[in-house]
């Protein structure tokens, strides 16, 4: 059986990547495909429990970034690595860039630490395809504050921490262009929808 395909979404909070998530999910089980839509931290019920802890409570910038990855092992050794190997999609909201942009960009962890972390936990699996939603700081920091009445402690962050998530997902898109697509998150839906229709059927 082919191994499945593997799509990350990554942004920063108030980026709309989690809309979008939800609507490529749809959009490829409208075409037939089987697909797990999971999302990092999380995915398990373990790491539910760890993203619960996650969101909500104060830790070392290292703590943070070990439970982030003690998560996602889980995650890919019960979730992701079997729903590939029977042929079906994994549509994950968020993956390893996220521990890049956010403890290395955002909390200014040392990045050889997080591959180190990388290369424990993941060795060589990287999405198939990454979808960088970017939009402007000041525009994700209205949508997020229109759409949330309870922030967890990322989305409480000062718009200088974005910047600083931002720019390492840049980063990131710029050191990875054969797997990392950066989407203008500032267009329409349905300008978006296109666009995610057209690369999405490259892979």
């Amino acid at each position: 059986m082919a191994r499945g395909r593997f799509i990350s979404f990554e942004g920063i909070d108030g980026a709309g990547k989690s809309t979008q998530h939800a609507w490529l999910v749809d959009r490829l089980r409208a075409q037939g495909r089987q697909v797990v839509a999971t999302r990092e931290p999380g995915g398990t019920p373990l790491g539910e429990k760890l993203r619960s802890l996650l969101l909500a409570e104060p830790m070392h910038l290292e703590t943070e970034a070990l439970l982030m990855f003690a998560a996602r092992r889980e995650h890919l050794v019960q979730v992701i690595e079997p729903a590939l190997a029977r042929g079906d999609w994994v549509v994950c909201d968020r993956f390893v860039d996220a521990s890049f942009a956010y403890q290395g960009g955002g909390r200014g962890l040392e990045w050889a630490k997080l591959e180190r972390l990388a290369e424990w936990v993941l060795g060589s699996m990287r999405p198939d395809l990454t979808l960088i939603f970017d939009a402007p700081v000041a525009v994700a920091q209205q949508r997020l504050h229109a759409a949330s009445n309870s922030p967890d402690r990322f989305e409480q962050e000062q718009a200088e921490f974005f910047e600083r998530v931002r720019a390492a997902y840049l980063r990131i898109a710029r050191e990875n262009p054969l797997r990392v697509r950066v989407i203008d998150a500032t267009r329409s839906m349905d300008s978006i929808n296109k666009e995610l229709e057209n690369i999405v059927a490259t892979i």
